[in-house]
């Protein structure tokens, strides 16, 4: 006889207040199959968002994040430029600074579900942008110095969930890391 009970969330991450109770097997399996479903509908009929280009970066308005294995460039995002779509991208601009001071700068989205990464735009010397043609989805990199996945994992798709707001990522940025990935960690020992 099977005993073991589970709270399953419903979006993949932990929260209290959408969970199902499953108590057996059989329960298990049809959630399963039904979050299954919900999940590929979900895919097959998203569509992203028009996308505007934001203003390119202030300095006032950047904060730094710590890369693991980011050598010695300063990762930095524009707190101002950061949004939530309502298609669940989280767009922000990205600034990558060298130890002699040279800047990369992009814009760029997370979709947190499907943990892919698109860059809209990278930035030119005279502060104007140059759309990335034929731009899409790529997979987030999951090895070191990827400011994607820290992007993703620490700060922006806390259990693949996008932030719920552009507010809770600029606080997760001042505060160096997003609480909910934290508690997804400590929960699931990752």
């Amino acid at each position: 006889k099977y005993r073991d009970n589970f709270d399953v969330s419903v979006h993949g991450n932990i929260d209290h207040n959408h969970t199902h109770h499953i108590s057996t097997r059989r329960d298990l399996a049809k959630f399963l199959i039904f979050e299954a479903n919900r999940r590929a509908h979900e895919a097959l009929n998203w569509q992203e968002s028009r996308v505007a280009l934001p203003v390119q970066p202030r300095s006032a308005n950047l904060v730094e994040f710590e890369v693991d294995g980011g050598a010695d460039f300063h990762f930095l995002v524009d707190a101002s430029t950061l949004s939530v779509g309502s298609d669940g991208v989280v767009r922000y601009v990205l600034v990558a600074r060298s130890p002699q001071g040279a800047e990369n700068v992009s814009f760029e989205g997370l979709h947190c579900r499907n943990g892919e990464y698109k860059v809209y735009a990278t930035g030119r010397g005279d502060r104007s942008w140059v759309e990335a043609h034929g731009a899409r989805w790529r997979p987030v990199e999951q090895g070191a110095a990827s400011w994607h996945r820290t992007l993703a994992n620490d700060f922006f798709c806390p259990g693949k969930s996008p932030i719920l707001s552009a507010a809770e990522g600029v606080a997760a940025l001042n505060g160096g890391g997003n609480p909910r990935a934290d508690t997804l960690r400590n929960q699931t020992g990752g």
